[in-house]
């Protein structure tokens, strides 16, 4: 989905120039055409926002006072963007007031991703519930449509099926069943992987096996261990997005 965006208008508050010059070049070389502009302080930065912007990130270094600035201003605007927070360390409990916080990238290679995947909040992003039990099917899409995000799920009831999405439609994000008739989750990732999809992929189960997480993360997929609820569902779309953590306060 991220190619069939025209342009998207992001607004860094940074106040060191060197942080400008980092998103500078990481926004050079992402797959679609970025408008970046920069402000150094909070009111700049709400002067931007008044122009209209897609995605708007705030440094750490912004004083509190001004990071709620640009984050009310950004709430108030008619077509509100995202807003996050760049914090360094590990601070996943500290209280924020914007949309969701992200780990502040150290080089150009962390910025480049982070800008990749959280440019997705924009855009609908393809989802793909593999499950051979309608019911599960039914309760993973109910706790999708609950995020406040854009997303177009469509089913599948085993692996074959699943690889015939992939392959004809696309898929960006795959909640994927480890127990599954025929091809099992395992060998269905392996097979996308074989293939080289591009598709990030989540293997859920109720099976109380201790490598299961393990061998998942060997294929470069996430876990679920069933049964799982909103917050789970959130924080592995904080995975997709690149994101470290949701505002629960957050409309």
């Amino acid at each position: 989905m991220i190619d069939e965006l025209l342009s998207l208008r992001v607004i860094l508050a940074a106040k060191a120039p060197e942080d400008h010059d980092l998103f500078r070049r990481a926004a050079a070389a992402v797959p679609v055409p970025i408008d970046l502009e920069f402000a150094d302080s909070g009111a700049a930065a709400t002067n931007c926002i008044t122009a209209g912007a897609d995605l708007v990130y705030l440094d750490n270094s912004l004083a509190p006072v001004e990071i709620a600035q640009v984050a009310a201003a950004a709430r108030t605007t008619p077509n509100p963007p995202f807003t996050v927070l760049l914090a360094t360390g590990n601070g996943d409990s500290e209280a924020f007031v914007t949309d969701a916080l992200a780990g502040k990238p150290a080089g150009p290679e962390a910025a480049t991703r982070l800008i990749a995947r959280s440019i997705r909040v924009r855009l609908p992003s393809r989802v793909l519930v593999v499950d051979d039990s309608s019911t599960m099917r039914s309760i993973v899409r109910k706790l999708l449509a609950g995020t406040r995000f854009p997303l177009e799920v469509r089913e599948a009831d085993e692996g074959f099926a699943a690889l015939k999405h992939v392959g004809e439609a696309g898929i960006d994000l795959m909640f994927l069943d480890y127990n599954l008739p025929g091809f099992s989750g395992l060998e269905t990732l392996a097979e996308l992987k074989r293939e080289k999809r591009r598709v990030s992929v989540v293997i859920m189960s109720s099976a109380s096996d201790e490598s299961l997480p393990g061998r998942a993360r060997d294929y470069g997929a996430a876990f679920l261990k069933k049964p799982f609820y909103q917050p789970d569902i959130e924080a592995m779309l904080c995975r997709f997005y690149g994101l470290r953590a949701l505002n629960p306060n957050r409309a």
